[in-house]
């Protein structure tokens, strides 16, 4: 059985060193794309709240050729630890 959309979110910072809102939400497309609420901007209140809680860290910032700010996030070793310890 497939993890809630934001566990997935926060899942899936364990398996990689870095990523951005983007990023996050093209990975998990294919398992959560049918759902109503899979959006961007789902993704990114789920990433803001992880930081806000403790999950993930801000590591940069890119600017766009649009214009628009694109954050990248990470969970350390002792976030992903927890992350792990509380979501399969």
């Amino acid at each position: 059985m497939k993890n809630p959309f934001n566990y997935a979110v926060l899942k899936y910072f364990t398996t990689v060193s870095e990523a951005s809102g983007d990023d996050v939400f093209e990975a998990l497309k294919r398992d959560y794309a049918h759902l109503k609420y899979y959006s961007r901007e789902a993704v990114y209140e789920i990433l803001l709240t992880g930081e806000l809680n403790g999950f993930l860290q801000e590591t940069r910032y890119k600017l766009r050729t649009n214009g628009q700010v694109e954050v990248f996030y990470t969970a350390t070793a002792e976030e992903q630890a927890v992350i792990n310890k509380y979501i399969a």
